[in-house]
């Protein structure tokens, strides 16, 4: 390290569809919606994160929004470089004369090609990176969760995220199988979009089934402590005036069913693929879930009707995955799973 050490910069950055969470000094210091706003004629940035996702879906000819990943992986590559450069800056990293020299650990998806995975990476060198490491999402999980990856047991993890969904038999620091879906949380908003449109005639925005799924969503019809109905509006797609209908946890579960069945066929699935003595080890342990995903009512339970195994719903799922980062980075040497 010698005698820069100390103007090198550590950071390790979760850049998910729907939340990018930068964590600095042990501590999550940025956790914001991945969204940029820019100004159409010229170009420039005008707000990122939560600012720009007010602007959502409410912009004018002169503005738009833009989610720069798509699926997990990145799908306007400038934007994703704005968006990074903005992120790193909302830290508030002081150097003194020269600029920091970062150096980051970024978690990517696992079912991820080589092209995409060299998008992140250059994303983030274009962003100020001078020392970039990646790791797969289910490991980050898995290390977020408090499970100690290095050891000879069988571990699954379900990672439910925005646009990907991670199921991973983990053991001895590396992914032994792994399915990765492009059914997750944008998925279940599509869906209740959808729902809204062709059961209540009503036409919603993206934030407002999102909204809706944090309230009352739900992956069973039956719960044993039920969540409040929830008034939902949007605009009548008859008379085209806005209008306000209630929505019940019940009519969610039903028209989330078909994405979440998906995901209940990747989890058989990954399971039939794990070899015996694996399959031993998770029959004891259970599985475990991360990600905001697993935040659905009922899911645990109903994958649970489904696979008779224990599962355990990680402490603060959705960080989950930036503190498993967040510990990589701290190992950045010694965790030879790390891909360069």
């Amino acid at each position: 390290m010698g005698l820069f050490s100390f103007l090198t910069k550590e950071i390790a950055i979760d850049l998910g569809t729907a939340n990018t969470v930068i964590i600095f000094n042990d501590k999550v210091v940025v956790d914001e919606p991945s969204i940029v706003a820019l100004e159409r004629n010229t170009g420039k940035i005008i707000a990122v994160g939560k600012k720009a996702m007010m602007m959502h879906g409410k912009t004018h000819d002169n503005i738009k929004t833009i989610r720069p990943l798509r699926d997990g992986v990145i799908a306007d590559f400038q934007s994703a470089e704005y968006m990074i450069r903005e992120m790193i800056k909302m830290i508030g990293i002081k150097g003194s004369l020269f600029p920091p020299a970062l150096k980051m650990v970024i978690c990517i998806p696992s079912g991820i090609t080589e092209v995409e995975e060299r998008a992140v990476k250059d994303s983030a060198e274009q962003a100020g990176a001078k020392e970039i490491k990646l790791i797969h999402e289910p490991m980050a999980a898995a290390i977020g969760i408090g499970i100690d990856v290095l050891e000879p047991t069988g571990n699954m993890i379900i990672d439910i995220g925005g646009g990907t969904s991670e199921i991973a038999v983990i053991a001895l620091g590396g992914i032994v199988n792994n399915t990765s879906i492009r059914i997750a949380g944008d998925d279940f908003n599509a869906d209740i979009e959808e729902y809204m449109r062709k059961q209540h005639n009503i036409t919603i925005g993206e934030r407002t089934a999102e909204r809706i799924k944090i309230e009352v969503g739900a992956a069973l019809t039956d719960l044993e402590n039920p969540p409040d109905d929830y008034a939902v509006h949007g605009r009548d797609m008859l008379t085209g005036i806005p209008k306000e209908i209630m929505v019940n946890y019940k009519e969610i579960a039903t028209c989330l069913d078909k994405s979440i069945s998906k995901v209940e066929a990747a989890v058989l699935n990954a399971l039939e693929n794990t070899p015996p003595e694996l399959s031993a080890d998770i029959f004891r342990t259970g599985i475990y879930l991360a990600g905001g995903g697993s935040l659905l009512r009922g899911l645990d339970k109903r994958i649970h009707q489904k696979t008779h195994l224990p599962i355990h719903v990680a402490e603060d799922p959705l960080r989950a995955v930036a503190r498993g980062t967040g510990i990589a980075l701290k190992n950045f040497e010694k965790f030879t799973f790390l891909i360069k």
